[in-house]
């Protein structure tokens, strides 16, 4: 037997099975479907939707139910997109909620003093931009501290959830600012629609399309998925990992400040106290869409599915009755049922 021959057996062997071990060979297509996470986080949901739909016939799922999960979901959305692009690197955010309160104060506090209610779309346009870039240096800020500082990213991000919280109670005495939303904005991104769809889900849709497109198909998505792999090996390769996790993080600000003007759309005010479970919520939805916390696998699609599964389940427990507090309950178990399965999903990896 020829040279070739036996390098072509040995990788026909490589492809398939030995032969004693036939009998328990498994389909290709059933492997590949087990492996792709994101079609057991579907059928997760499809699940839930199912289960909701029997247990209140008529009352779940109906176009109106289905409208304001959209619309709920929407600023998470724009928020796990960018916690995504964080827990692929091996990192965490848990301060996205205050950001998006520091970055809503800011821009509300400027829109209160330059018209109120009443002002322009010139007043709007520069609360949009200082959301933006308050939301975008906060992050930048502690990336740069993960980065150079080599301070662990849970104690940083940590850190900065009291710090943005706090500066934001200094500014407002800790009371919700009245009018620190244009109607203007409200009245557009707010409560609009194109085409029968809500302006907010709109705009989440083409942030998931645009930065999903970006991590799948270009350079920047690909080194955050080799940092969050084998951080060494890419700084063999020449590239600064401290310097594109800055930018990994300062993306994670800047979506939470697109996410305030989301909020102040919605809700015309900042809600202060009202962001302390956000972290929980996106970290759920992301790590239920497959994203690892151990870093080098994720994808936005997978975000996507985590996102609704929340959403779904708060919507419909409360459908059928159940207390509120239980639904925060709810939640945590599912993020601690999702932690495990990464974990044995991971071991079951490295057996491979």
């Amino acid at each position: 037997m020829s040279a070739d021959s036996s390098e072509a057996t040995g990788r026909e062997f490589t492809k398939t099975q030995r032969p004693e071990d036939a009998r328990l060979a498994v389909p290709e297509w059933l492997r590949r479907a087990a492996g792709v996470s994101e079609l057991w986080t579907f059928l997760i949901l499809v699940a839930l939707v199912v289960f909701f739909t029997v247990a209140a016939p008529g009352k779940f799922f109906t176009t109106y139910d289905i409208t304001q999960i959209a619309v709920n979901a929407a600023i998470y959305l724009v928020l796990g997109v960018g916690m995504t692009y964080v827990i692929i690197t091996a990192g965490i955010d848990l301060s996205i909620g205050s950001v998006l309160v520091l970055a809503a104060v800011a821009a509300g506090e400027y829109n209160i003093h330059h018209g109120g209610p009443t002002s322009g779309w010139g007043t709007v346009a520069v609360c949009v931009l200082i959301a933006l870039a308050v939301g975008a240096g906060w992050g930048a800020l502690q990336g740069a501290v993960v980065a150079t500082g080599k301070v662990p990213p849970l104690i940083v991000t940590l850190g900065g959830l009291g710090a943005a919280l706090g500066l934001a109670e200094l500014v407002t005495g800790g009371q919700d600012p009245a009018g620190a939303a244009s109607t203007r904005l409200q009245d557009t991104l707010g409560f609009g629609k194109v085409l029968g769809i809500p302006w907010m889900v709109v705009l989440a849709a083409v942030v998931t399309a645009v930065f999903g497109a970006v991590l799948g198909c270009t350079r920047f998505g690909s080194r955050t998925l080799a940092i969050g792999s084998n951080p060494a090996a890419v700084r063999r390769a020449g590239i600064s990992v401290g310097g594109h996790l800055i930018k990994v993080y300062g993306l994670m600000g800047l979506l939470a400040g697109l996410g305030a003007v989301m909020w102040l759309a919605s809700y015309g005010t900042t809600s202060i106290a009202g962001h302390s479970t956000d972290n929980l919520k996106v970290i759920t939805a992301v790590v239920l869409g497959g994203t690892s916390l151990f870093g080098g696998r994720g994808s936005v699609l997978g975000t996507v599915i985590g996102v609704f599964i929340p959403a779904v389940l708060t919507t419909g427990l409360i459908v059928i009755g159940v207390q509120q507090y239980w639904q925060d309950v709810a939640v945590g178990v599912v993020l601690v049922a999702a932690v495990y399965i990464d974990q044995m999903r991971r071991k079951s990896r490295e057996r491979a």
